[in-house]
């Protein structure tokens, strides 16, 4: 009885200290890495209103981080922009659609809006704090230069970071339906 209770107590031990499930499946944690549910974003559109980015589950998401005075990112939104417009409306593996969760760190809510107008960055999920470097949302995800995104699984598991270019079309071309 007494070695029947020590493996008990081991085993139960063993399973509290190193995580392990007894039904065998890894549970993405949040964080910023690949394999970790990116955290919840909740920010303001531009007409005021509080957008959160788990709203947007069910569908593969591009978290875009973004600004109007970054030369790169403007480059870079015409790419992002193209791959709203091919990849919005297809039928992906397990997901709803494609999302772009545009985050800006500009200061100026003007040259915030002037800039999706003038990029044609016609997507509904636009947010900013109109705090730029000093945007918590930024700091919470290590973004500590832009352009910078995310792309994320219907369920909001980090899939990829960092695409640039031809690259995200290609990343997106891996979760369409055959």
């Amino acid at each position: 009885m007494k070695k029947y209770i020590a493996v008990v107590i081991i085993s139960f031990l063993v399973i509290t200290f190193t995580g392990i499930k007894l039904s065998g499946q890894n549970t993405p944690v949040q964080g910023t890495g690949i394999g970790n549910i990116l955290p919840d974003i909740s920010l303001q559109n531009p007409q005021g209103e509080t957008l959160k980015l788990s709203a947007l589950r069910g569908n593969i998401v591009l978290v875009d981080f973004w600004a109007s005075w970054c030369r790169p990112c403007r480059r870079e939104n015409p790419v992002v922009r193209d791959a709203f417009t091919s990849f919005s409306k297809e039928k992906f593996e397990n997901a709803s659609g494609f999302k772009v969760f545009s985050v800006s760190l500009d200061n100026s809510k003007t040259a915030w809006t002037d800039a999706i107008a003038a990029d044609s960055l016609y997507w509904n999920e636009h947010v900013s704090d109109l705090q730029g470097w000093r945007s918590a949302v930024a700091r919470q995800m290590g973004v500590r230069s832009i352009p910078s995104n995310f792309l994320l699984d219907q369920n909001g598991v980090i899939i990829a970071t960092n695409l640039r270019g031809a690259k995200l079309e290609e990343a997106l071309q891996n979760f369409l339906k055959n």
